[in-house]
């Protein structure tokens, strides 16, 4: 007997990721690297045709420093490349702007979701037609909204399941690709001391209270075990590309309304393709939701009082933080310490859906893992693959005249580039992909506790990660809130 349909059509597929592109401008030098070696050379021909062999000499510490800071590597970059960083932060160090105070007494203005830094000037757009909170960043030019998503455990379905929920959230990532609207699409997963109120409240609807001493110990577990755990909770944000949706924006009336008019097709358009994923909407963020998320984001230990009390700490102008102190590898807010870990390399080899799972289930810490997609218009696509090719031929033509070896590492890139060409012509999107991991603890020493059991987690999820320096700030606003916010 035969049938229709192959069990192998049903098989979770492995995947690859592109590496990350290290390529230089000319002979595998960055642009900082290009400079520095430029000024040593040209102070070297200089002293050469001015002072002979003494000039040289003489001007050795320049063109020698030069070349040191091109060459000798830190931490996973040259030299020359940390000048940006350091000098960035000796710059707000000077100015005080590693430190935030909140003034309680003078009043925030209207609209405004009172947060410290690069993040002060979103404002708050309230919907009246779908009643979600849209949040409008007047420098990036876009404007967001955040829906609450649920799902089953991947790990718990068979292979044709994740198989097809593969293929479905797919499917919602090329729509983004095809509008040409999108700005960026973040998801976050992240981690919450619970309560016990979900158990309590189940117990309420379905427990039998017969006085039995079943019962009794029943109910002291709940009480005991339900504030020990923690939950997960997913958000998918969408963000509209305000200066791509111009001409749109303007048919439906211009200014917020209108852009808000925009998103909302956007997000309907998002809603059903989560749906036909298999992912269950929860509803679209309100004002008192997104509230909550922003404060326990910073005060942590707050989370669990706010879910008991479910009338208080719902405010977006008293959502943010009353002190935040950043440091160079770490952020304080109220009463949390930070940490921000960059995915700085995805996995080389093949792997299935799902490699993510020691990160995600990592227990006992409390963390946010947060994805951002960039989408790419398909046109657009093309034309920075033509251009990757074309460099890398012309790199490679470069290293055999010259007669440098061939590396591995060139090989891999080129078959990379190849490879999304193929996807592209296939229909598929491209999205530039950034992994951000938020660690939160309420100490300095399990701070570190907590960011070395998640660098093992990722170790075992075949991924690198590195430690933001010097931006730690920053790097918060994009992992740990749901604001499609850059680094």
């Amino acid at each position: 007997m035969v049938t229709g349909n192959n069990h192998s059509d049903y098989q979770l597929a492995p995947v690859q990721f592109s590496r990350l592109a290290r390529r230089g401008i000319l002979f595998g030098l960055s642009l900082p690297q290009l400079i520095a070696v430029s000024i040593g050379l040209l102070t070297l021909v200089t002293a050469l045709y001015t002072a002979g062999a003494s000039g040289i000499a003489w001007t050795s510490p320049l063109w020698g420093t030069a070349v040191i800071v091109a060459v000798i590597p830190i931490g996973g970059r040259k030299l020359v490349e940390w000048l940006p960083i350091v000098s960035r932060w000796m710059w707000r160090s000077a100015r005080g702007q590693l430190t935030y105070r909140r003034r309680i007494i003078r009043p925030r203005p209207v609209g405004t979701l009172a947060l410290p830094g690069d993040a002060a000037p979103l404002r708050e757009w309230n919907d009246p037609e779908s009643g979600a909170v849209m949040i409008h960043d007047p420098h990036e030019q876009t404007l967001t909204a955040i829906v609450a998503v649920s799902h089953p455990a991947f790990a718990l379905l068979d292979p044709s399941e994740q198989n097809r929920r593969v293929t479905g959230w797919g499917r919602v990532l090329a729509g983004a690709c095809r509008s040409g609207r999108i700005a960026r699409l973040q998801v976050s997963e992240r981690t919450l001391p619970d309560s016990g109120t979900g158990l309590a409240e189940w117990w309420e609807r379905h427990g039998i209270d017969d006085g039995s001493w079943a019962t009794v110990t029943y109910r002291d577990l709940i009480e005991r075990a339900g504030p020990a755990g923690e939950r997960h909770a997913t958000t998918v944000s969408i963000s509209l590309d305000l200066k791509a949706a111009a001409r749109q924006i303007r048919t439906q009336g211009g200014g917020m309304r209108g852009a808000a008019t925009v998103l909302r097709q956007e997000m309907t358009s998002l809603t059903g393709a989560l749906r036909a994923a298999d992912l269950s909407v929860g509803g679209w963020l309100t004002t008192d939701e997104l509230a909550s998320i922003l404060r326990t984001a910073y005060d942590p230990a707050i989370g669990v009082e706010l879910e008991r009390h479910r009338a208080v700490g719902r405010d977006l102008a008293t959502a943010g933080p009353v002190a935040v102190t950043e440091s160079w590898d770490r952020l304080h807010s109220d009463t949390a310490f930070h940490a921000v870990l960059w995915i700085s390399e995805w996995p080389r080899s093949q792997v299935y859906p799902g490699f993510m799972s020691p990160l995600v289930f990592t227990t006992g810490v409390l963390r946010t893992v947060s994805l951002h997609y960039l989408p790419v218009r398909a046109d657009q696509a093309a034309r920075d693959i033509r251009k990757k090719k074309t460099e890398l031929i012309s790199d490679a033509h470069q290293r055999r005249r010259i007669g440098q070896i061939e590396d591995a590492g060139a090989t891999a890139e080129y078959e990379d580039v190849l490879q999304q060409e193929t996807d592209l012509t296939a229909g598929h999107g491209v999205l530039r992909t950034t992994g951000l991991i938020c660690i939160t603890a309420p100490s300095i020493d399990e701070l570190d506790a907590a960011v070395a059991s998640i660098e093992q987690a990722a170790i075992q999820a075949s991924c690198e990660t590195r430690r933001l320096v010097g931006r730690q700030a920053q790097a918060f606003t994009a992992a740990a809130l749901p604001l499609c916010r850059s680094v």
